[in-house]
């Protein structure tokens, strides 16, 4: 049986040349797009994306490369591009009616958030980044030991073949780290919410290291650009985090705050996969930046 959110409609929608996201739709109102992070599919967002329903038409796509959405070949380096995959969020916003629309995303969701907030400010009314740093930031404040937490940010970093093969060869075991490491409260990820994201993950591994390793290149370059330009995001901005700063020795709301001048970072109690662990807290800081 394919889990699914209660009562949202899913669709395929067309975003780009040959590229078809899968999509679950729910609720009315103003529209709301929430973007999954790694290893996951939009289904983290099941409880928050019922919450929200209430009052909002809630879009919930499978990020390309992941889940049952479209997995294009990554040729040039650009297909993963964060660049690339915030384009694909306008496209689908638009398709389904919505020329602006409120957006949140966590993990890898939240940089394609940042990017879509950063080259299409037209487009996105209230931005919602839930665990991540920018990708300059992140890689800035990884030192020595330290960075052995984000292992996995080197190994994709590599050139492609081999870290491929190395993840295909014992995928549920790689994957399923990251789901055990991450969570402080296990049974926020069922059994059958896990066994889901291992296949989507095992059947995806080319194109989320294609992901990964965008992200030490071509995002790298795009990001150094704006942070160049000074060009910032102009909307409403709420930060979620764990208190990563503490622990890696840097002041997360001011690396933020460099990006974002109407701020509100909230450091949460809860694992990296809050949207699971901590719904109630998570819906609640969205229905909040939507009235900002």
């Amino acid at each position: 049986m394919t889990l699914g959110i209660p009562g949202f409609e899913p669709r395929r929608v067309p975003v780009a040349d040959g590229v078809e996201l899968t999509t679950a739709v729910g609720g009315s109102g103003t529209p709301v797009v929430l973007l999954h992070g790694f290893p996951q599919t939009h289904l983290m967002w099941r409880h928050v994306a019922a919450d929200l329903a209430a009052d909002h038409t809630v879009i919930c796509p499978d990020l390309r490369g992941y889940g049952a959405s479209d997995k294009p070949a990554d040729s040039d380096g650009t297909a993963y591009a964060k660049r690339t995959m915030a384009a694909d969020v306008v496209a689908l916003a638009r398709a389904l009616g919505h020329e602006r629309f409120a957006l949140a995303g966590h993990d890898r969701g939240a940089l394609v958030a940042f990017r879509a907030g950063l080259d299409h400010p037209e487009r996105v009314t209230h931005l919602a980044l839930l665990d991540i740093l920018p990708t300059l930031d992140m890689w800035d404040v990884l030192h020595g030991v330290s960075a052995a937490v984000a292992f996995h940010l080197y190994l994709t970093a590599q050139p492609p073949g081999l870290p491929e093969r190395m993840i295909a060869a014992a995928a549920d075991d790689f994957f399923g780290y990251f789901l055990d490491a991450w969570t402080r409260d296990p049974e926020a990820l069922p059994a059958d919410v896990r066994a889901a994201y291992l296949a989507a993950s095992r059947a995806a591994v080319p194109s989320i290291v294609a992901d990964y390793r965008a992200s030490a290149g071509i995002d790298v370059t795009h990001d150094r650009a704006d942070r160049d330009a000074g060009h910032q995001l102009g909307m409403p901005v709420t930060v979620l985090q764990q208190d990563w700063g503490a622990a890696l020795g840097y002041d997360a709301a001011a690396l933020w705050r460099a990006w974002a001048p109407d701020l509100r970072h909230t450091t949460v109690a809860c694992g990296h996969f809050m949207a699971e662990e901590d719904p109630e807290e998570v819906a609640r800081a969205l229905r909040e930046l939507l009235m900002r």
